[in-house]
């Protein structure tokens, strides 16, 4: 049976930690889908579009990456790729009470979908999204903290 595995998040932008996770657990799974969710209560910097852009180019060379859009519950998107994993990053012991409640409630929704828990490398624990659109909006350099095609666009 083929290990099939979730990771959800927004994406906005991809950063050295989203990276940082998703080849880490690439060894782990036989077929990663990364998931954009689509969160109505938030208002994205950057197009869906674009951050399917930079993640497709950023593992065009992996083919056990599969970049996709999701609406509604992450457990509804893992029934409909077959995945029976979701992976997430923590980077603080904050994320992991977070994180922590949602795994238990997805593994109420969906008793075979297991959350696996990734703790970042030490020099990515600062990079997170929000405060990477924090310093863009606020004309910042942020080039330290992305993959090679975001940043090429970003400077654009």
């Amino acid at each position: 049976m083929a290990r099939i595995c979730l990771f959800p998040g927004t994406f906005d932008p991809v950063t050295l930690g989203h990276t940082d996770i998703i080849n880490r657990a690439l060894p782990l799974f036989d077929k990663l889908f990364i998931g954009i969710g689509r969160n109505s209560n938030k208002t994205a910097m950057f197009s869906e579009s674009q951050r399917l852009t930079w993640l497709k180019e950023i593992y065009k060379e992996e083919p056990k990456i599969e970049v996709l859009a999701y609406d509604g519950l992450t457990v509804n998107c893992c029934k409909s790729i077959g995945a029976d994993f979701i992976l997430r990053g923590i980077r603080y012991v904050n994320d992991f009470e977070y994180e922590k409640a949602i795994a238990d409630m997805n593994r109420s929704l969906a008793q075979n979908v297991e959350t696996i828990f990734l703790t970042c490398l030490p020099e990515f624990t600062s990079v997170a999204s929000t405060l990477v659109r924090d310093v863009i909006k606020n004309g910042g350099d942020v080039s330290q903290f992305l993959p090679y095609p975001v940043k090429n666009s970003i400077s654009r």
